[in-house]
């Protein structure tokens, strides 16, 4: 009887080249979304992130309550989501030290202020990621409700909502008294949570074609579901943040409009949370509802740093962060699956 050969290259206790770059760059990642996600669970996440059952006997400051017109789960959601985030950190920087390769550690770059919502919750520890300036790119929103899809060239996808340079947490104790504005701080967020956990998606699923070792495999489509998971509740968030009676809400120049009585009609419907069958793998072959992009072009390495930096989410980051995530970020691209 002949011996079966495996599909994937493997060695003994090691990982090639390319894998620990994957995993690398996957590590930098998390450590990105745990360092955001904290930041978003100080101030609206509930239960100093541990489960727990929301009762009317708990008192929500306006920030948690302004998420929780979105979604009365809202704030649980957040501290789960922040819990997963920091499992995927620790996870693959321990696995990436069992195979004898080198963790991810970014604290050094811990340089930039965050919220000082005191009351609120914000701790005024120094952060790796910025909240306060973001230009959030809403056109996933939009692509998940086309039938055509960036891989095989479609796009370029409208905005659902147009957010330039604002903050997705309160800055400060003063806006958490104006509601028009905490709302719309509130609604930033949702389409923020969207846009992290669609890239993250994406980026697993693209990575997940260069793996070589089937153990490292079953990790990033393992972590990739679970970045799948996310994104669909806060698809179903965001929408809720453009339909009554939580939309039209306008404060500082930003107005979240009813999406309902939009004239742009399915590209922006509000209540669908499923990605919209569309073009897969040839445009000749019938719709299909996939997660997209899974392109390197699209949604690899170095496009997901791209897609960040774009999002203000490193302003006022050092030039050594940017180039080292940019390092990463190239050697995960060229990764090669290893038969």
């Amino acid at each position: 009887m002949s011996k079966a050969t495996p599909v994937f290259a493997e060695s003994s206790g090691s990982l090639s080249k390319g894998d620990i770059a994957i995993l690398q760059f996957l590590a930098a990642a998390e450590t990105i979304e745990s360092d955001l996600w904290q930041q978003y669970n100080e101030l609206g996440g509930i239960g100093d992130n541990q489960p727990v059952e929301i009762d009317n006997s708990q008192t929500m400051n306006p920030y948690q309550n302004a998420l929780s017109q979105l979604d009365g789960d809202g704030p649980q959601y957040i501290a789960s989501n922040t819990l997963d985030e920091i499992s995927h950190k620790n996870f693959l920087n321990a696995y990436l030290v069992s195979k004898g390769a080198d963790p991810v550690e970014l604290e050094k770059f811990q340089i930039l202020p965050g919220s000082q919502a005191f009351s609120a919750g914000a701790s005024g520890e120094p952060r790796l990621t910025n909240l306060l300036h973001l230009n959030v790119d809403t056109s996933w929103f939009t692509r998940y409700r086309s039938q055509s899809n960036p891989d095989l060239g479609g796009g370029p996808y409208p905005q659902a909502v147009n957010i330039t340079n604002r903050r997705a947490i309160p800055l400060n104790d003063s806006d958490l008294n104006n509601p028009n504005l905490i709302q719309v701080i509130a609604n930033t967020a949702a389409f923020h949570f969207g846009f992290i956990e669609q890239g993250g998606s994406s980026l697993y699923a693209t990575l997940s074609q260069k793996v070589s070792s089937a153990e490292v495999l079953e990790i990033t489509l393992g972590i990739g579901g679970d970045e799948i998971a996310h994104f669909l509740e806060w698809v179903d968030f965001a929408g809720n943040a453009c339909q009554p009676p939580v939309a039209p809400v306008t404060s500082e120049g930003l107005t979240f409009p009813n999406l309902f009585a939009d004239n742009r009609g399915p590209l922006v419907q509000p209540s669908l949370i499923f990605p919209i069958p569309a073009e897969f793998i040839n445009a000749s072959l019938p719709l299909c509802a996939t997660i997209r992009p899974i392109t390197a072009k699209n949604s690899g390495a170095v496009a997901a740093i791209a897609s960040l930096t774009a999002d203000g989410l490193f302003q006022g980051q050092s030039k050594e962060f940017l180039s080292l995530l940019n390092r990463y970020a190239e050697a995960a691209d060229s990764a090669v699956r290893t038969i």
